[in-house]
């Protein structure tokens, strides 16, 4: 199965020697799950976009630093391509920017949220269950690192998972036992020492030191990247075969 990433962002040069680019961080978690996985990466936020949906099985958007409200010159034209990828029944994953940009394109709204940053470990708690996430427990918790959030749903989202900081932290699209798209606020792909990284270069400046504090000490908790990895790829390659049948 070949997995197109849509590259939203760009690791800060300070940290990609160290940790690599988002597709690495993405390929390492998924390959953990099936190793036969293969990537191609298409760097959206230099210009790049894929000649059609079909150039890949499925497709997932990383994050950002950019807001999807930002006006910059590749916005408007992913959001076309994932409403063709939603009409032409090809899976897609967004996490974190890309969680927002596909409840854009798909008919919601994201803004800055007034609540602040959302950084370090959060925890979230599952709402709704289809199959294909029956393992795992009824909360779940992953690294965080964002201040926009969606606030208001697209018609064809079915929230997955909750938190009292974020409402819609998962979403399925479609019928949520065979969705045609899911997505995720926080960062499965991303390690406690990345994090730790981050939230360093931004500390007292887009970061108040008091909410850096909170987040470096709760970094040493575990976290179900796994669980999510699982989830994702099992989501893509149950999507991937109806899209076939």
């Amino acid at each position: 199965m070949k997995i197109g990433i849509l590259e939203t962002g760009e690791v800060n040069e300070v940290l990609i020697g160290r940790h690599g680019d988002y597709s690495a961080m993405f390929a390492a978690l998924l390959k953990a799950s099936d190793e036969k996985l293969e990537f191609a990466t298409v760097s959206v936020v230099r210009g790049e976009m894929p000649n059609n949906p079909h150039q890949a099985d499925g497709w997932i958007i990383t994050g950002s630093r950019h807001g999807v409200y930002d006006d910059l010159p590749w916005i408007l034209p992913l959001k076309a391509f994932l409403r063709e990828c939603y009409a032409q029944q090809v899976p897609v994953v967004g996490v974190c920017f890309g969680h927002q940009i596909l409840a854009e394109a798909l008919g919601g709204k994201v803004e800055k949220s007034a609540k602040g940053w959302g950084v370090g470990v959060h925890k979230y708690h599952v709402v709704n269950r289809p199959k294909w996430m029956q393992h795992g427990a009824d909360d779940f918790a992953i690294r965080a690192l964002h201040q926009d959030q969606i606030v208001q749903l697209p018609p064809q989202a079915t929230v997955l998972a909750s938190s009292d900081f974020c409402e819609f932290a998962a979403l399925a699209y479609g019928d949520p036992e065979n969705p045609q798209a899911i997505s995720i606020q926080p960062h499965p792909e991303f390690t406690a020492e990345y994090v730790g990284g981050v939230v360093a270069l931004r500390r007292g400046t887009s970061i108040p030191d008091a909410t850096a504090d909170r987040a470096i000490d709760s970094l040493t908790q575990p976290v179900d990247n796994a669980l999510w990895a699982n989830w994702i790829v099992d989501f893509l390659k149950a999507a991937s075969k109806s899209m076939a049948a």
